[in-house]
């Protein structure tokens, strides 16, 4: 088999199993949201309106940089020009893209998610929320690029999350822990009387420092 046709094949099972992930973790109901990764100059993204579970090697769908169709028969997922957007202007190497519940009730809240955990430095500093725009459009994709300057996820509002990293794993990882973090605030903002304590930029910027180092070798 070519090396690329094998890395194209790697790369589309290991993007199924992260969207099935989405659903079985309940970041997302039947269809909505979607996950992307690229290769190369292709990316490759869910189908539209096709449940993740009947998802097989021979849907395969790939397009280029400029959205261009390459490969597979399926519709891309209406949310492309958002996804396109992020691999053309940062250094994504894939997105994920889901309605989380907590996530997408905070996005109804604040333009910024508050700084409750120190988690939040691993996404580059408070999470902004990007202000509504019908889904599928260029004016949403603009929107999320606005919102993830200097950060590697952000909030929809009135409609959910987006994040991106290095690797597939990384991305869903940022968007659970966005997810959870999400959940944590509005635990602590519904006891009567009481305000969540919010981390200082200085303490972000301190365990950002240390979370870049995570999990490697001393």
């Amino acid at each position: 088999m070519d090396p690329m046709e094998q890395t194209l094949e790697e790369a589309w099972r290991e993007l199924v199993a992260t969207a099935r992930r989405t659903v079985t973790d309940g970041l997302v109901v039947g269809t909505s949201g979607n996950v992307s990764v690229r290769v190369g100059d292709l990316v490759l993204v869910t189908p539209s309106a096709v449940p993740y579970d009947r998802l097989t090697e021979e849907d395969l769908l790939a397009v280029g940089l400029d959205g261009r169709p390459v490969r597979g028969t399926l519709p891309p997922t209406s949310e492309l020009p958002m996804h396109l957007a992020v691999y053309r202007n940062t250094s994504a190497a894939a997105v994920v893209h889901t309605h989380a519940v907590h996530a997408t009730a905070v996005s109804t809240l604040v333009t910024e998610l508050p700084a409750v955990h120190y988690m939040t430095g691993a996404l580059g500093g408070p999470v902004r929320v990007a202000p509504y725009a019908l889904y599928g459009t260029e004016e949403l994709a603009g929107h999320v690029l606005d919102a993830l300057d200097g950060r590697t996820g952000c909030l929809l509002r009135n409609h959910g999350t987006l994040t991106y990293g290095d690797t597939l794993t990384q991305a869903y990882d940022r968007t659970a822990q966005l997810e959870w973090m999400c959940h944590v605030w509005l635990t602590a903002s519904t006891l009567p009387g009481r305000t969540p304590s919010l981390l200082t930029p200085a303490q972000l910027d301190e365990a950002a420092e240390k979370l870049h180092g995570y999990g490697r070798p001393a």
